[in-house]
């Protein structure tokens, strides 16, 4: 898959469901209202629709929420998916989760082929994490990791830059991740969802934040990748690695290597972007995957060179009503 500007499309996210057991400030509205199950893609269906991407080329898949953990059945889905990995067709299977689940099913997404995840954590202070997710429970998420790491998954802990709210944390978190021997990547708040608060009030610049760290930290440049927008730094004190995903100071399109599908069968070309295709429909109408693959290409052919992502100051609107968590950050 190549589209109009000449970028292989290798990388595929995918949501297995829009509900999530954390109502983050940042990703949902605090009064949700999520999806019924018959728009929902079954898991045999979701197998289907990734193994079709996989035989298009896609060689890294990452399935993402809301919180995917929480889907009933999760197991069989990376399971059946775990043969790419066999065959050599996909070359990581991995996924993005709040931690809350890990405890559970570490061990089993060890023994399916996955071999490193992404945690969302924002602060390492009980009550300001319990604030920042509305219900989530730090200690539940630190004992998912410990056991996520007992069982040899490689971790990386994402957080959000929340001005005036988390950024004077952003050194316990460095020196938390090097003494767990986690890599930490800060994103800077996207404008996605209507939510309570203000964006205005949250943004925080993470080159700011990277020349604050300066003053304490030797971060070196990395030529590290994991197939994602961050771009890295090594933490010599540490030795891990320290990633800064900047949509709005410094945005990454021009490397855009992405799709993602949502839990109705929705494809995104571009996070930034509200235009779509439906592939449920193609999905579902027949067992051939004719028509599937046909639509696949035909939005790949649409997908636009760059998103329209700002911080609307006059208006503090955000730049998209949909919600962080349908397409799965």
């Amino acid at each position: 898959m190549i589209d109009p500007f000449g970028r292989h499309i290798t990388y595929l996210r995918v949501s297995v469901t829009d509900r999530c057991d954390f109502r983050c400030i940042y990703c949902m509205a605090e009064d949700m209202t999520f999806l019924p199950k018959s728009e929902v893609l079954s898991l045999e269906e979701l197998d289907r629709l990734c193994s079709t991407f996989v035989g298009l080329g896609v060689k890294k898949l990452r399935i993402t929420g809301g919180e995917p953990l929480v889907r009933k059945g999760i197991m069989t889905l990376f399971e059946k998916l775990g043969r790419h990995l066999e065959t050599g067709a996909l070359e990581e299977l991995t996924l993005t989760t709040n931690g809350s689940q890990l405890a559970v099913h570490a061990r089993s997404l060890v023994d399916f082929g996955v071999r490193r995840i992404n945690v969302s954590m924002d602060s390492l202070d009980p009550d300001r994490f319990k604030a920042l997710t509305r219900i989530g429970d730090l200690g539940k998420v630190l004992g998912g990791i410990d056991a996520a790491l007992e069982a040899g998954l490689k971790i990386k802990i994402n957080a959000v830059a929340l001005k005036g709210v988390n950024d004077h944390e952003f050194d316990d978190l460095i020196r938390w991740c090097g003494e767990h021997g986690c890599d930490l990547t800060l994103i800077e708040t996207m404008p996605l969802g209507d939510i309570s608060g203000d964006r205005t009030d949250q943004y925080l610049p993470l080159s700011v934040v990277r020349s604050d760290l300066e003053k304490r930290w030797t971060l070196t440049d990395s030529t590290h990748r994991t197939g994602g927008p961050a771009r890295y730094t090594k933490v010599e004190e540490t030795g891990q690695y320290l990633g800064f995903i900047t949509p709005l100071t410094h945005n990454f399109c021009e490397s855009c290597n992405r799709v993602r599908v949502t839990c109705t069968g929705t494809l995104y070309m571009c996070l930034g972007q509200e235009d779509a295709a439906d592939l449920r429909a193609p999905l579902r109408a027949s067992d051939s995957d004719e028509a599937l693959v046909a639509a696949i290409h035909e939005a790949i052919a649409r997908k636009p060179k760059g998103h329209d992502f700002i911080i609307d100051r006059r208006n503090k609107q955000p730049a998209l009503s949909r919600h962080m968590s349908v397409t799965g950050g």
